[in-house]
């Protein structure tokens, strides 16, 4: 979970759901939650379904490029007609310096959409406005989804 002391987290919503046929209803939930916020965190525990909601988010976006996590190149780029999108996963990240060198600032601040796996490891580069999707694994297909809207 990515916390800092100062943070501040307005509004959650929570929504449960029991097969992923229901991934693309909570993508276009969680757009309509954001209110123009691009820049979007998502936890969860390893297989809780990050990168698998991701690509219904990419699809509710009208992505039509190949959605797939990006553990190895860091980030993978998207296009869609409302812009690009940058998709992370800094599981592999091995220290702060990676992000430096791949130049975070220019996605992170290009008021792009921005989709971020594992924040923990660059918590500190984030900036001081993002929307948090935790998802927690609650059964063998159910999963609940927590819309956080967070200013530090």
């Amino acid at each position: 979970m990515v916390s800092c002391a100062n943070e501040a987290i307005f509004v959650a919503m929570k929504i449960t759901i029991n097969n992923i046929t229901a991934l693309n209803s909570v993508a276009t939930q969680l757009l309509d939650f954001a209110n123009g916020n691009r820049f979007f965190v998502f936890e969860g525990e390893m297989a809780a379904g990050k990168t698998t909601f991701i690509k219904a988010f990419c699809s509710v976006l009208a992505v039509e490029d190949v959605v797939s996590s990006p553990t190895f190149s860091i980030v993978n780029e998207y296009q869609s007609p409302t812009g690009l999108i940058y998709h992370f996963d800094f599981y592999r990240l091995k220290n702060l310096q990676e992000a430096f060198d791949i130049g975070y600032e220019e996605y992170f601040y290009s008021g792009e959409y921005c989709l971020v796996e594992w924040p923990q490891k660059v918590a500190e580069l984030l900036p001081e406005e993002y929307i948090k999707v935790a998802i927690a694994i609650t059964g063998e297909t159910e999963r609940t989804f927590t819309f956080s809207h967070i200013t530090n």
